[in-house]
């Protein structure tokens, strides 16, 4: 017994653990495919709340409409009792009840025939018992047992004067039994005895069962229509995501394809807009890229050939030096001055090089603070008479006002001021150089630095701003004296570094003009006190 016991428990236990298992496959595929894409979990969706939504409703309307027609039935119930008492009352040659001592077999058929006559009307059993609960009579055809009595929920609710419905299932049958019980009489008159009417309505579970059949049916044919708009539904939303998709994966790859088309769905044209805005940065960002890439490689290219060249001439002259070749010694010192001025050179052009570097990068910080720029120009201008007067040059400042204030790093504008005036000393020779300063329209600061020496040539003046590059003397078919190729480029930077802007006129053989406009220390104020207010900084 027990070995069969412990049989029936481990093949339960293994029943058990195959339902679990199967239900876990199920789960897990159901969630992978509701998980997969956009497309199935719509329809996933769909289905299911719809699904649910009519077996709900099939419990529902099946509830409702079973509990409306059950009330039905009893109200119809109720008015048969009452027209069968009323029709027993009409049927004054009858004595209904307790049969009386004379009465005969024959009164006795006339009265079940005619109980059975409202029965078959009716469509219900009727039977008549006293208060004590005894049938009296009744409209079955089986014989009442003497002593027979209904139950006592139906003569406690006689006894109390009232009308009762009640429900009942056939304990054979299990169908359904509707029971009503009635006072027999008038209201007038004290009643001694109750009528008791069941029926079974066969044909209301009949009609609830088709009830449920055209649900069924009817809802399946709405399940096929519901397929039908999800499937076209989930076509709808998850194409253009998937078109979307096609067009990342064409990003990703390097291919940047715009989507001009419109899409169906205000969100998708969304995200379609951002999206393109995405890949006109990018585009933007890898052209960029690509343009610094090349900005890089020639400043790198450029770089080695300006070191290149004075590299080349130091290692020649140290290794003539070095060899014995150079015997006399003025030649020796002139080989020693060459290597010294190459050294130089190279020098400033890598001090330039860092200078642009962090020009370019951002990496300086300007101090704009309030600057006189005539005196700020007196001081560098003596300070360069020297190196202009070895050149037979005359270097002078022309003052239109006695002091003019512009907002900048005054180191910054001093090597602005030296640079340019560097360059007008090299290109100029027994010249004059004159540095002015003026004010127009009480809002600019022009600065100019004008020289008559050799002049740039229409060719080379747009080129001037370039790097490394340098302008020749057309006239002499020579250079000028050699520098590093980035003093313009470091000057225009930092002018623009501080708000301003640098302009140049030059006509070859007769001079250069070189124009550096400021905004005034007032004209600056106002800008940042306008700025201030829009921002709301500013207490009024």
């Amino acid at each position: 017994m027990r070995n069969d016991l412990r049989w029936i428990r481990r093949k339960l236990q293994q029943a058990a653990g195959a339902v679990r298992g199967f239900w876990l496959g199920v789960k897990r595929l159901l969630g992978e495919q509701f998980n997969k894409n956009i497309y199935t979990r719509i329809l996933f969706t769909n289905v299911t709340v719809f699904v649910v939504g009519l077996i709900a409703l099939i419990l529902f309307s099946g509830f409702m409409v079973k509990q409306v027609t059950y009330d039905q039935v009893e109200q119809e119930l109720l008015r048969k009792a009452k027209r069968v008492n009323f029709a027993l009352l009409q049927q004054t040659n009858y004595i209904w009840g307790k049969a009386p001592e004379g009465e005969v077999n024959d009164q006795a058929q006339e009265k079940q025939s005619f109980l059975k006559y409202l029965a078959d009307l009716f469509d219900a059993r009727i039977t008549i018992f006293d208060r004590e609960g005894t049938i009296l009579d009744t409209s079955a055809e089986q014989e009442v047992v003497p002593g027979s009595k209904v139950e006592f929920r139906h003569v406690e609710s006689f006894t109390k004067g009232g009308t009762a419905i009640t429900r009942t299932t056939d304990p054979e049958t299990g169908q359904l039994a509707f029971l009503v019980v009635v006072p027999m009489g008038n209201n007038n008159q004290a009643t001694e005895n109750g009528i008791l009417l069941e029926t079974k309505p066969s044909n209301v579970n009949l009609a609830l069962n088709k009830l449920h059949v055209y649900l069924v049916i009817g809802g399946m044919t709405v399940l096929v229509i519901v397929l039908i708009v999800s499937v076209n539904l989930a076509m709808y939303i998850s194409r253009p995501i998937s078109r979307l998709a096609a067009t990342v994966g064409e990003i990703s790859s390097g291919g940047y394809v715009l989507s001009t088309d419109d899409q169906p769905l205000d969100e998708i044209n969304v995200l379609a807009g951002q999206l393109n805005k995405l890949t006109e940065r990018l585009q933007k960002i890898q052209s960029e890229s690509l343009r610094m890439d090349e900005e890089r490689a020639r400043l790198f290219a450029e770089i080695s050939h300006e070191l290149r060249t004075p590299l080349t001439a130091v290692q020649g002259f140290v290794e003539a030096i070095r060899d014995g070749v150079v015997q006399d010694e003025v030649l020796r010192e002139r080989y020693l001055d060459t290597i010294y001025t190459q050294t130089v050179h190279i020098g400033r052009l890598v001090d330039d090089i860092l200078v642009l570097s962090r020009l370019e990068s951002g990496n300086i910080t300007v101090e704009k603070l309030p600057v006189d720029l005539v005196a700020l120009a007196q001081g560098v201008v003596v300070s360069m008479e020297a190196v202009a007067a070895s050149k037979q040059n005359g270097i002078y400042l022309e003052k239109k006002v006695e002091k003019t204030v512009v907002i900048g790093d005054v180191d910054r504008l001093e090597q602005i001021i030296r640079n340019l005036l560097k360059n007008a000393i090299a290109a100029t020779e027994n010249g004059t150089i004159r540095v002015g300063v003026e004010e127009r329209y009480g809002r600019e600061v022009v600065l100019t630095i004008e020289d008559n020496g050799t002049g740039i040539a229409p060719d080379d003046l747009p080129h001037i701003w370039e790097r490394f590059y340098r302008v020749k003397n057309r006239q002499e078919g020579r250079q000028q004296e050699k520098g590093s190729g980035l003093g313009l480029v470091i000057v225009k930077k930092m002018v623009q570094l501080q708000g301003g802007r640098i302009e140049v006129t030059s006509q070859l053989g007769k001079g250069t003009v070189f124009s550096i406009i400021f905004p005034s220390f007032q004209a600056s104020a106002l800008t940042d006190h306008s700025y201030a207010r829009k921002q709301g900084t500013i207490d009024k």
